[in-house]
């Protein structure tokens, strides 16, 4: 009540489920990479990027998935429909 007195509005009830949707292709990239077990330094490498840059995606990443740690995001990745395994070509 004391928010809503001052002017702030009330947060956005969140949707239930994962918000993929809301990733870029960057953070896609990224905790793709880091669900295979990468650090954050041996992404960077990859990516050119800061090992800073990286820790800050994945922080930012991690509330949109409703995940609290790295060792989640294989699980939330596995049920994510965005990625697709590339089929086998022989």
């Amino acid at each position: 009540a004391e928010l809503r007195a001052a002017g702030v509005a009330p947060a956005a009830p969140r949707p239930a489920g994962p918000s993929y949707a809301q990733l870029t292709a960057q953070e896609m990239r990224i905790i793709e990479l880091a669900a295979d077990g990468l650090t954050n330094k041996e992404i960077a490498d990859q990516l050119y990027l800061s090992h800073r840059t990286i820790a800050t995606h994945l922080y930012k990443v991690f509330p949109k998935l409703g995940i609290s740690n790295r060792n989640q995001l294989r699980n939330a990745l596995s049920s994510s429909p965005a990625r697709t395994e590339a089929p086998n070509r022989t």
